[in-house]
């Protein structure tokens, strides 16, 4: 099976994608390029960079395609189109730029040879011009070198006509080509998973690029599923979740790297028992959530991983009325799978364990086994919201006691909802606010000032109300009808007027985790199934347990962040380099472990699937990369200047160590 070999100028490989010669096969995922990386790109050619090879695919086949994300791809192409299958974000970016793309106003400044994406700044300064009025074909390059010279008249005419003419010369900039011919479409996938491996393709992504060539007609059918649920505030069940569901089904367990072997090698009937599987079990599982539990939207819900072994009990559940035992036992499995983090460590391995209890003769006993709480009587204490934020899936839960106890928005008196919008949009309010805190003589800590017992679930409108004025003010506003008893009960909100001091705030939360405490284990008893025994109470092993970062920065310094651990028995300090932080994560997104210093320690990250984990001081602390960037951008948001890095000295971790979810920290 032959490789031919050729190159193309970047004008050639622009019109033929203009005139379908290029075309992008389904297996791709889709244009994922910011401003920034096209305008590197394009800096890059400028200054006679290596831009990377094209691979692409001939056939006589009509594979599954999807539309790349450029306009004016117009007719029948005069020859046998060529599907991409390594390039697209280069040629795309290189479309949109050179046919004048809004977002793709790539300008360079001919003083000082940089590029980037227009602005309000870069728009009204002579020095910089648009790329594509330079490399558009037809441009005439006299009347703008003239121009630039009188606006810039310090830079000799030469100069800005050697610069010009180089920047009108990466439409002929060639690039190398490799095209597979006679490769049947399922080697071809094979092909682009191992040319993608090492790169920042996540796992999901390969596994859709297998599917796709696998089973024609894949992403057509998750996009319209995807579309489906987005409708009905249930966005998270993206084209991503749809594929680990699916693929979660045919192989009864997480994705991994063998998991596109296995695709390949199923049936096309196993596929089809498959996806059927998953619009079964949705369509059994989200109005479960939404109606049972009032789940009304899926940004709500801790951990959507948790839904795929859901998923496969209910859309594999034989045609026969279910019992309120078991309906109710899986409204608590999966409660007590998101405030136990089931899922934030060994995902994969996880589910290879929840997916076949799912399938077996008492699926809901054997996930509450696999938890290890049959049996257990679980009840949510005042130190299990300790330390607890918005991260903490705790906080889910007392959004959910406060709709079970028909919670109003102040003021306004609509019942709160997830999917409001406008002015009634729910927003999550400091009881306490954050001015009346900070810096005051208690020395409240962050993890304190935005602990869950601090947050009360409103609307934007009545947020705003509120403004920063303390509830010793606002609960009784004369300006306002005062906040009753009942009211504020209905959020659990203690009624006590010496609690709404500052002076008081470590008493207010004692008293509001106390009530949100009775409350959340209320709502898990509800669902308890009668058959289980009553037995020990199962504690939650993090209960008491928090984790405190803050970042110290500088302008010429990328900053140190201090790590503060504590829990029932310990309490560790340990500080750690943020550009390492930050390499470590990269490294991660392109599927790589690597190392970092913490505590004057070298410290594993590890990586399994899109989860990361790194050993800081007593944790193991693991999340999605959404969650660790997440982190570090509200760790950004809220830095403290280098000059008051505190002296930390250096406390390697010795003992055992306990999973902890990234996104618990504060």
């Amino acid at each position: 099976m032959p490789v031919e070999k050729a190159e193309k100028d970047v004008q050639t490989l622009v019109s033929a994608i203009s005139s379908k010669e290029i075309l992008l096969p389904e297996i791709q995922r889709g244009y994922v390029w910011k401003p920034t990386q096209v305008a590197k790109l394009i800096e890059s050619l400028y200054r006679g960079y290596p831009t990377g090879s094209l691979l692409f695919w001939k056939t006589n086949e009509t594979p599954a395609t999807r539309r790349l994300a450029v306009n004016g791809m117009q007719g029948m192409p005069a020859v046998p189109p060529l599907y991409l299958l390594d390039g697209q974000q280069r040629l795309t970016s290189l479309h949109r730029v050179l046919n004048d793309y809004e977002d793709a106003q790539i300008v360079f400044n001919v003083e000082t040879e940089a590029f980037q994406n227009q602005s309000a700044a870069t728009a009204k300064d002579p020095r910089w011009i648009k790329v594509y009025e330079v490399a558009r074909p037809g441009a005439k390059q006299y009347p703008i070198i003239s121009r630039l010279h009188a606006h810039v008249p310090g830079i000799d005419p030469d100069v800005i006509g050697e610069r010009v003419g180089r920047l009108a010369a990466i439409r002929t900039r060639a690039f190398y080509m490799e095209v597979l011919t006679g490769f049947p479409y399922d080697e071809i996938a094979q092909i682009f998973v191992r040319v993608n491996s090492g790169r920042p393709l996540k796992t999901s992504d390969l596994a859709l690029a297998t599917l796709s060539a696998r089973w024609p007609g894949t992403l057509e059918r998750l996009e319209e599923e995807a579309e489906h649920w987005a409708k009905k505030h249930y966005p998270d069940l993206d084209i991503t979740f749809l594929t680990r569901a699916l693929t979660g089904t045919v192989l009864g367990r997480g994705l991994s790297t063998w998991s596109h072997g296995r695709l390949i090698a199923a049936s096309d009937e196993e596929l089809e028992r498959g996806w059927a599987t998953v619009q079964r079990g949705l369509r059994h599982v989200v109005p479960m959530l939404q109606e049972n539990l009032k789940v009304s939207n899926s940004n709500l819900i801790p951990s959507h991983v948790a839904l795929l072994p859901l998923i496969v009990l209910l859309g594999e559940w034989p045609d026969v009325p279910m019992d309120k035992d078991t309906a109710d036992g899986i409204i608590y499995w999966f409660l007590l799978a998101s405030i136990r983090n089931r899922y934030s460590s060994s995902t994969d391995t996880r589910l290879g364990q929840d997916i076949p209890a799912a399938r077996g003769p008492e699926p809901v006993k054997q996930l509450l086994s696999n938890l290890g709480v049959r049996g257990s009587r679980i009840e949510v204490t005042h130190q299990d919201l300790v330390g607890r934020t918005i991260g903490s899936p705790y906080f889910f839960l007392s959004y959910l006691v406060a709709k079970h106890a028909g919670a109003r928005d102040w003021w306004h008196g609509t019942e709160i909802s997830a999917i409001a919008e406008a002015g009634q949009k729910l927003e999550y309010h400091h009881i306490h606010p954050q001015a009346t805190l900070k810096d005051h003589v208690g020395a409240y800590s962050k993890t304190e000032i935005n602990n869950l017992a601090n947050l009360a679930f409103i609307s934007g409108k009545a947020n705003r109300k509120i403004s920063h004025r303390s509830p010793s003010v606002y609960f009784v506003d004369s300006k306002l009808p005062p906040l009753t008893e009942g009211e504020l009960a209905a959020h659990f909100v203690p009624y006590q007027e010496s609690l709404r001091h500052a002076e008081a705030y470590r008493e207010f939360l004692h008293a509001r985790r106390a009530l949100l405490s009775d409350a959340m284990t209320m709502l898990l008893s509800k669902y308890r199934p009668t058959w289980l025994d009553e037995d020990v109470e199962a504690a939650d092993p993090l209960a008491g347990c928090s984790l405190e970062f803050q970042l110290f920065q500088s302008p010429w310094d990328s900053g140190r962040m201090v790590a503060r651990a504590s829990g029932p028995s310990f309490d560790w300090t340990g500080a750690l380099g943020m550009a390492d932080l930050e390499t470590a994560i990269a490294a991660a997104d392109g599927g790589l472990d690597s190392d970092i210093e913490i505590a004057g320690e070298t410290m594993p990250v590890r990586v399994e699937s899109d989860t990361v984990t790194i050993p800081i001081g007593p944790y193991l602390v693991s999340g999605t990369l959404r969650t660790w960037r997440q982190m570090l951008d509200r760790e950004k948001a809220d830095v403290q200047p280098l000059s008051r890095f505190p002296a930390v000295e250096p406390r390697p971790w010795g003992s055992e160590q306990i999973v902890f979810p990234v996104a618990n920290i504060e």
